[in-house]
């Protein structure tokens, strides 16, 4: 049975004081976390367990998925490297999808692990063409995938974060609970040996949310079927039928208004906004291109910010 692990333990730093509320993979895109589109992405594919490694604020996490998911805690963070081999033996003896807990990412994981089987490669990474690619980190490989050239070099080609690993190449890693990037300590030294590490290349939807303007163009992106995902983990646009709109409230599509939310008298709310669940908009606000996190309270007009039960964000 294909396992997959949703790497989840990062601290979020660049998210600033967003991270102290929340792990970067419980941010909410369209009022759904982002880890629960990664969930919904290996179910797409037939994987029914998945490991979550955990480190900062990991309780949160598991309040959200509780016994959906199978854990790997990590008492101090391990890196990527580190992490998936700390996770080794919860993840089976076939190769296994390791996916990013902050990114959105419109790709068909079949076609991943069946490319993956059929080039004998030690490792798949899914990478995506870049014309910026040297800023994440280019990739040098065929225009259409295949064999791995060099990594954080010249390239096409970025990395998305989504892989299907053999746990042989893991288990190169000695189990000592070391912090270790699986990039830089282990593709990049290991193509350099000549194990065959290939790319599959995806031509679908990415982001990531490694920052608040990130974030709320995620958001935005999703709210204006940018976002085009196949595997959606819930309903993504539109007022949820428990919301309570106001008669003399205005909404401006797109917006998505989740579960129990309020929207009071003459607040106007649109475009490009996601209210969460029973969050609530006072009487006269006026919000745009702005996220409201679940609970949160809005007293006071915002634009391109975003809105926690803890604080207001605003993003350049």
């Amino acid at each position: 049975m294909t396992a997959g692990m949703i790497l989840a333990a990062g601290f979020g730093t660049r998210l600033g004081s967003l991270s102290d509320e929340r792990p970067k993979p419980l941010l909410p895109v369209a009022d759904t976390p982002l880890i629960r589109y990664a969930l919904a992405l290996l179910h797409a594919a037939d994987v029914r367990r998945v490991v979550v490694n955990l480190h900062h604020r990991g309780d949160l996490i598991e309040e959200e998925l509780g016994s959906a998911v199978v854990y790997s805690r990590e008492d101090r963070i391990l890196g990527t490297g580190g992490g998936i081999r700390r996770a080794l033996p919860l993840l089976g003896d076939e190769a296994f999808f390791v996916v990013n807990g902050k990114i959105l990412l419109d790709v068909d994981l079949a076609e991943v692990m069946a490319a993956h089987r059929a080039s004998g490669a030690a490792a798949t990474l899914v990478v995506r063409p870049d014309p910026d690619a040297r800023r994440w980190g280019a990739i040098d490989a065929p225009p259409e995938g295949g064999p791995i050239r060099s990594i954080l070099g010249d390239g096409e080609f970025m990395f998305t974060g989504v892989h299907v690993i053999e746990p042989s190449l893991i288990a190169r890693f000695p189990d000592d609970s070391a912090e270790r990037c699986v990039v830089k300590q282990g593709y990049i030294p290991w193509i350099a040996e000549g194990v065959p590490i290939h790319a599959f290349v995806a031509h679908g939807y990415f982001m990531e949310h490694s920052t608040p303007a990130r974030y709320l163009e995620g958001n935005r992106n999703v709210l204006r079927g940018i976002a085009t995902l196949r595997h959606p983990p819930g309903a993504l646009v539109g007022v949820d039928p428990t919301a309570r709109i106001d008669p003399r409230a205005v909404v401006i599509p797109p917006v998505r208004i989740g579960p129990g939310a309020e929207v009071s008298r003459d607040a106007t709310v649109g475009p490009d906004v996601v209210v969460g669940a029973r969050a609530i908009v006072a009487p006269g606000v006026a919000l745009s291109e702005a996220v409201v996190w679940s609970d949160a309270r809005v007293v006071t007009d915002a634009r391109r910010a975003i809105v926690t039960p803890r604080q207001r964000v605003d993003v350049e």
